[in-house]
């Protein structure tokens, strides 16, 4: 019945309006196929509302603390926070040696934002999390509850992704 309805519908759209309509179902079809990896490996997403300023903040204190504010402006900081990567103001794998890092780490438990939205999830229960499973994210910040590495997946495919992790000592 719904795919139905959805057919008359689209049959009703010149063909300009029917690649519209088919970014939003790949929208949708990519959420729903994260969601459903993410289940499948037994992964539990809570989102954080009141906590997840402070997080944002400590991540940017943790893993963006050398960059002073004019670096920030001139890196366009505020827009990506990746960009400290991608301008090389941090050092950090990239690539493929990124992936490999990421998927060589204890992710039992997992902080993840996005670029642009002020929430906060924790994945819990994320041990079988691997880099390809973000392979269609765009702008995510991986990292875990000790802050002592992240993984960033971008929206570009020339940039990244990132992997940094702190050195110990």
């Amino acid at each position: 019945m719904v795919r139905d309805e959805i057919n008359r519908m689209l049959d009703d759209l010149p063909r300009n309006e029917l690649n519209v309509a088919r970014s939003y179902v790949e929208m949708v079809h990519r959420k729903y196929m994260y969601q459903k990896t993410l289940t499948g490996k037994g992964v539990k997403v809570t989102e954080l509302c009141e906590e997840s300023e402070g997080i944002i903040q400590r991540w940017d204190e943790v893993f963006a603390h050398q960059l002073d504010e004019l670096l920030k402006e001139v890196i366009h900081y505020s827009q990506y926070k990746w960009h400290m990567f991608s301008y090389e103001q941090q050092a950090c794998l990239q690539n493929d040696a990124a992936r490999a890092a990421f998927d060589a780490e204890d992710k039992s438990e997992l902080y993840v934002m996005y670029q642009r939205s002020p929430y906060i999830q924790i994945y819990n229960n994320a041990s079988a999390v691997v880099a390809a499973d973000f392979d269609e994210q765009q702008d995510i910040y991986v990292f875990d509850k000790a802050f002592t590495w992240t993984y960033v997946h971008t929206h570009e495919s020339m940039c990244g992704p990132y992997f940094y992790k702190i050195e110990e000592g």
